[in-house]
């Protein structure tokens, strides 16, 4: 009997016998595995990533940021060039 068990393992396929799946499986888990990781490298290297939404929120602060401090520098000369016309509306002879 030790000799049919023998013969019969010797039989199965080396994937078979040692992870215990079919190679038709065994080939399907693979293809899965490798389709997956390169979807998932797609979505975190390619042109719609991650990483480009990440760089353009910084983009996007970084705009804001200047936004705000332009606004300031306008109110600034805002303020001078009222300063300035009212200086000059004084010494104005038409006044």
């Amino acid at each position: 009997m030790k000799e049919e068990e023998f013969e019969l393992e010797d039989s199965r396929d080396i994937v078979e016998r040692y992870l215990g799946l079919s190679l038709k499986t065994f080939l399907l888990a693979v293809t899965f595995v490798i389709l997956m990781g390169i979807y998932i490298g797609i979505i975190l290297y390619g042109t719609n990533s991650v990483n480009v939404l990440l760089r353009l929120q910084t983009y996007e602060n970084y705009l804001q940021e200047e936004i705000h401090s332009l606004k300031q520098e306008n109110a600034g000369l805002q303020k001078e060039y009222f300063e300035l016309k009212e200086i000059a509306g004084e010494n104005d002879p038409k006044r």
